[in-house]
Parts: structure tokens; C-alpha cells; sequence
């Protein structure tokens, strides 16, 4: 309905594509996986990561910001002042109490984390760094925005692990349409590529093994899959309410017409085999857009790489959106990055509405046998009216997004 449609002003991203939306957005389209064996992560029983490439928060933020924030702090102030910056805003002339943040992490900073453990166990609790817990809390990552914009509206960490992201999105809608604010700074933010984390995914049997070609190891929906790739980064939304963007004659990127959440109740990381709890979730969404499934032509899908999770959501997708959408999931490109991973994709489902184009699924040689679904194997062309972004974590938490043209 329109009058409850949320206008996308502006888009930050830092993902393993690179820095940048349109060097994120090259990357998916083109398909190829800068993933790879990790130094840090050479002690580990897998050893493949998918970085950010050529990140250098000295010279994006400067040197004493960069020592006092953790990555994953880092990773959401660069891509926030792109967000802003796209979205036509200056911090300085805005009211900051009509401005939110809400924000999505799984973890915080865990490598702050592993750092001072090893200074404790090494030189003594004497040595460990007062910044120790200002740097790791996961509320820090909307605090730190806050300070950064002079946002003194409502400010949020949500956590719903990897659905996050979207997770603070639909939070942030809610909050516009409530008139709580005018603007909200949305999204998620993910660094949690570190020897322990990473131990932690590898003994649960999470990640893909395929290291003799990192680059092809996260392979959604296809019948080789064997498990995830670690990502990291971060993705900014700049959200207003549909009537104000227009008011002050700002670009609407695209439009959230729609949200829906729900809980599995089924396991602690297993999702539904059916995807009872993701359909929900994408019928409420639906609902709230007052969209039919049959009207959806393209669903940037969870598609996470492992053998669990992309056939229980094909299933989903192929029971409940009886127009036979175009899906694709861009982890093919920049692996799972975790509690960001809702935010980011819902950046890339903005620009395939906004550019009629479904970025391809990479490394999707052979589809599963098992799956019924449209999938992008190439770059398509494709005029997209209406798409949904899908987003699962851990005990079974689902977000689910609706976009449209704007």
C-alpha cells in the first residue's frame, strides 16, 4: 500500500566485492569469487575466507579512529558515509533527534576479542586494553554511527544472527512508519572472520572444504555444495518515508513495500526442512506489501551454500510463489557475511529493480536435482516490478524483505 511504502535514498556497501556499491555491484555481476586460503586462518581446520579486498580504514577514517574501532565498526562507518552521501543528506544541517540508526551484527567484534584474551594470557589482566569493551559490544556499531552523524534519534543493535541485517531493516520501517523519525541509517555489519569463529563453523560441520579452488567453493543451489564461505563486511541503507524523500526532491532508489519475520521453533542452527517458518515470513511480507506471490518476479535468496538451507528454501520458493521468479543468491560471489548478509543482499535487490538486472548465481555448474526453482545461472535482463529478499539465522529467525520500483 502506498501509503506505507519506505523510499531507499541512498546505498553504502564494503563487501568482498570491494569498496564501494558499484565496485560491489561489478563484482556480483561478474560472477567470479574473490574468496581464498587466509593467513590468519592457516592453523584451522578450514582455511577459506572471503575478505574485503584493499580495505584501508586509515586512510578512509584515519589512523586514531581506526585503532580506537573494531572492524566491524569500521566496516559500517565507511559504508555509511556512502549511504548518506548517496542519499543527498549532510549531517550538519539535519535535525539529529528525528535521525535513527538501527543497525544488525551476529557477533560484534570478536577479534577484539581473541586479541586482548591473548594479551590477558600473555602479559597479565594489567595489559588489557581499556578500549577492550567499547570496541567488542555489539551496540557500539549504531553508537559509533550515531557519534559519526550526530543521530540522536532512536539507536538500536538488533541480532537475530545471520537474518540481522534485514532484521534492522524492517525494524527501521517499522520506526518510520510510526513517525518515531524521518531518516534512519539501516542495516548490518559482519567481522567475524577469526581463528576462533571460524574453528567454531568448521567443527559444526558449516564450511565448504573445497580448498584446492577456494574461488568455487560457495556454490549455492548446486549439487556439489558441501557448506558455506565466510564473509565479512557491511551495507547501509539510508531510509525516509516515501512523501518526505519526494518533498525534499531526493532520488528514490526503490521502495520496502513490505516486511515479515518469524521463528522456525524447530532447531538451534537446522532450518525447517519444508521452510515452514521462512514461508511464513514471506506470506506475511507479502501481506504487508499487499502483493500477491504471483507478482514477485525476482527473490535475492538466503542461498547460503549448504546442503540444508538452499533446498529447504527452494522448496519454499517453489511451493509459495507460484509466478516462478527468477532467483539467485549473490553469496555465490561474496560468501556469507553473516549478520550483514541481509542488509547487503537487500542493497543488491534495490539495484536489480533500479537496473533491471539479476545478478548470476556463481559457481552454479549443476542445479540439485531436488530443486524446483527458476535460477539465474548468467547476468539476466530483467524488468523487476516487485522482488523479495529472504534472510535465515540460527534458531530459526526469518527476515523477509519486499521491494519495489520506485
Amino acid at each position: 500500500m502506498a501509503g506505507t511504502d519506505i523510499a531507499v535514498t541512498g546505498l553504502g556497501l564494503v563487501t568482498p566485492g570491494g569498496v564501494g556499491v558499484e565496485a560491489s555491484w561489478a563484482s556480483v555481476c561478474g560472477g567470479r569469487s574473490p574468496a581464498s586460503l587466509d593467513p590468519a586462518l592457516q592453523d584451522n581446520p578450514v582455511r577459506i575466507s572471503c575478505r574485503v579486498p584493499d580495505f584501508d580504514p586509515e586512510h578512509l577514517l584515519g589512523a586514531r579512529r581506526t585503532h580506537r574501532l573494531d572492524r566491524f565498526v569500521q566496516f559500517a562507518l565507511v559504508a555509511a558515509h556512502e549511504a548518506v552521501a548517496d542519499a543527498r543528506l549532510d549531517p550538519r544541517t539535519w535535525d539529529g533527534a528525528r535521525v535513527g540508526v538501527v543497525l544488525g551484527c551476529a557477533d560484534g567484534g570478536p577479534g577484539t576479542v581473541e586479541q586482548q584474551h591473548h594479551v590477558l594470557r600473555e602479559q597479565g589482566a594489567g595489559r588489557v586494553s581499556p578500549l577492550l569493551l567499547p570496541m567488542q559490544l555489539p551496540n557500539m556499531l549504531a553508537g559509533q554511527t550515531a557519534i559519526e552523524f550526530g543521530a540522536t534519534g532512536p539507536n538500536l543493535v538488533v541480532a537475530t544472527a545471520c537474518a540481522s541485517g534485514a532484521t534492522a531493516i524492517g525494524t527501521a520501517r517499522d520506526l518510520l512508519l510510526l513517525d518515531r523519525c524521518d531518516i534512519v541509517l539501516a542495516g548490518g555489519s559482519e567481522a567475524m572472520i577469526t581463528p576462533l569463529v571460524m574453528a567454531g563453523f568448521a567443527q559444526m560441520g558449516a564450511l565448504s572444504k573445497r580448498e584446492d579452488d577456494p574461488a568455487t567453493a560457495s556454490r549455492p543451489f548446486d549439487e556439489d555444495r558441501d557448506g558455506f564461505v565466510a564473509g565479512e563486511g557491511a551495507g547501509i541503507l539510508v531510509m525516509e518515508r516515501v512523501a518526505d524523500a519526494r518533498a525534499r526532491g531526493a532520488r528514490v532508489r526503490g521502495r520496502v513495500t513490505g516486511y515479515g519475520t518469524s521463528a522456525d521453533a524447530h532447531h538451534m542452527t537446522s532450518p525447517h526442512p519444508d521452510g515452514l517458518g521462512v514461508e511464513a515470513a514471506v506470506r506475511s511480507a507479502l501481506a504487508d506489501a499487499d502483493t500477491g506471490p504471483d507478482e514477485v518476479q525476482h527473490v535475492n535468496a538466503h542461498g547460503t551454500s549448504t546442503p540444508l538451507n538452499d533446498l529447504s528454501e527452494a522448496r519454499m520458493v517453489s511451493r509459495t510463489l507460484g509466478g516462478s521468479p527468477l532467483v539467485t543468491s549473490t553469496k555465490g560471489v561474496t560468501g556469507h557475511m553473516l549478520g550483514a548478509a541481509g542488509a547487503v543482499e537487500a542493497a543488491f535487490t534495490v539495484l536489480s529493480i533500479e537496473r533491471g538486472l539479476v545478478p548470476p548465481t556463481a559457481n552454479l555448474s549443476v542445479p540439485d536435482p531436488r530443486i524446483d526453482i527458476k535460477l539465474a545461472q548468467t547476468l539476466t535482463s530483467l524488468p523487476i516490478d516487485v522482488a523479495l529478499s529472504n534472510s535465515l539465522g540460527f534458531g530459526g529467525q526469518n527476515a523477509v524483505l519486499a521491494f519495489a520500483h520506485a
